[in-house]
Order: C-alpha cells, then sequence, then structure tokens
C-alpha cells in the first residue's frame, strides 16, 4: 500500500503569492517555515502550493510569522529551463488553517496573557 500525506505545522516565512488564471483558478503559494530539534536542531522552508483557495485566505493579510497548520501530500515537479531540466519537491496542500496568534505572557504586566 502507497500513502502520500503530509501533516506540517509552522509558520509563513514570507506573503503568500496569489495568482488568478484566465480559467479562473486561483493559485496561492505558501513558503512555510518547519522547526525540529531532533535528529540536530534546523528550520526548514517548504514550498506549499494551494490551488482554489477560500475566498477569506485570499483576501487577507498574512504575513511572516503566521502560525500555520497544512494537510496535503508531496509532489515533485519538473520544468526545462536554460540550464537544462530542473525539478523541485513541493507539498499540495488539500487543507489549510491559519492558526490565532499565540498569546505570550508579557514580563512588564504579568496580568496580560
Amino acid at each position: 500500500m502507497d500513502l502520500n500525506l503530509t501533516i506540517l505545522g509552522g509558520h509563513l516565512a514570507a506573503v503568500p503569492e496569489h495568482r488568478t488564471f484566465a480559467s479562473g483558478s486561483h493559485l496561492l503559494r505558501l513558503l512555510v517555515t518547519v522547526r525540529s530539534s531532533a535528529p540536530r536542531r534546523r528550520v526548514d522552508v517548504v514550498p506549499v502550493t494551494w490551488w482554489d483557495p477560500d475566498e477569506e485566505a485570499i483576501e487577507s493579510a498574512y504575513g511572516p510569522g503566521q502560525g500555520v497548520w497544512i494537510a496535503g501530500s508531496v509532489q515533485r515537479r519538473f520544468w526545462s529551463s536554460d540550464d537544462g531540466r530542473r525539478s523541485r519537491i513541493e507539498v499540495i496542500a488539500h487543507d489549510v488553517q491559519f492558526r490565532e496568534a499565540e498569546a505570550t505572557e508579557s514580563k512588564e504586566n504579568p496580568s496580560v496573557a
């Protein structure tokens, strides 16, 4: 049995790129940073392609640092360039949920949450 399922929890690394095609389809490209600590500490930036997102996602002003959960599948995309044939791995999003801003406690005023 094969299974192509990816779940990402991270933060936007940049403002999403929106494109509208003549067919009426919409594309939202996201760059998502995902931190890991095992086996060694690192930050990965994962390109995510989201076809035909809802109007709210297109119109919202999401930017760097916005928390996001993504469920999707991994795809390798190929194209030709002056340097020859190229490819990249990206996640094709099936479901995207933008997270609420995480409350942080202020050191000056401990009652603020």
